[in-house]
């Protein structure tokens, strides 16, 4: 059954039809993955490169190859990101090396992030559980009980500049270098 006869069919007919289409690519496969990491990781290391020997003929070329390389850089976090939830080769060991070298070039620390990632999964959408990797959401009742000094900060807090400038700035270079109450045994958490 393809996908066009499985949009055609109704309710539970439609379902089982989509789990059977999909079902082939519930289990990950060890020759896909390392050609999709292989396919992303070679052009990033190519543009990197290649970033860096424009230097010799001005920066302008460099800016430009900057561009793809930052794609490459944002899948490879997202290879990184399938490694921590243990299903990018499906081998958790495999995963966890992978994810921890992606790291290195992602700037994130693996451990620390997967453990991050996972608190915030366990806890995503529940306001009584708020917590590790959230953004500070409140309620219309908090929001109301607060102090003008309390919502201005909340306000500036969600304001995009600060959403998508300031707050992955502090994430990436601070907040993820210093993971105070994260590492409670030793070197991994």
């Amino acid at each position: 059954m393809n996908s066009m006869n499985a949009i055609a069919l109704s309710g539970a007919d439609r379902e089982k039809a989509w789990l059977k289409i999909l079902s082939a690519y519930r289990k990950p496969h060890l020759g896909r993955s390392t050609f999709e990491l292989a396919v992303t990781l070679v052009p990033f290391a190519l543009l990197w490169v290649g970033a860096w020997a424009s230097m010799r003929f001005g920066f302008w070329l460099g800016m430009v190859l900057i561009i793809p390389a930052a794609g490459f850089l944002l899948r490879l976090f997202m290879l990184q990101h399938d490694c921590g939830h243990g299903s990018f080769f499906g081998r958790r060991r495999l995963d966890d090396w992978t994810g921890r070298a992606i790291g290195v070039l992602t700037l994130t620390p693996y451990d620390y992030w997967r453990r991050a990632h996972a608190e915030h999964h366990a806890s995503a959408g529940n306001l009584n559980e708020r917590g590790v990797g959230d953004i500070t959401t409140l309620t219309v009742v908090e929001y109301e009980r607060s102090t003008r000094w309390q919502r201005l900060g909340y306000r500036l807090y969600r304001h995009p500049l600060v959403m998508f400038g300031i707050g992955p700035a502090w994430l990436f270079i601070f907040k993820q270098r210093l993971p105070f109450g994260m590492m409670r045994s030793g070197a991994l958490p």
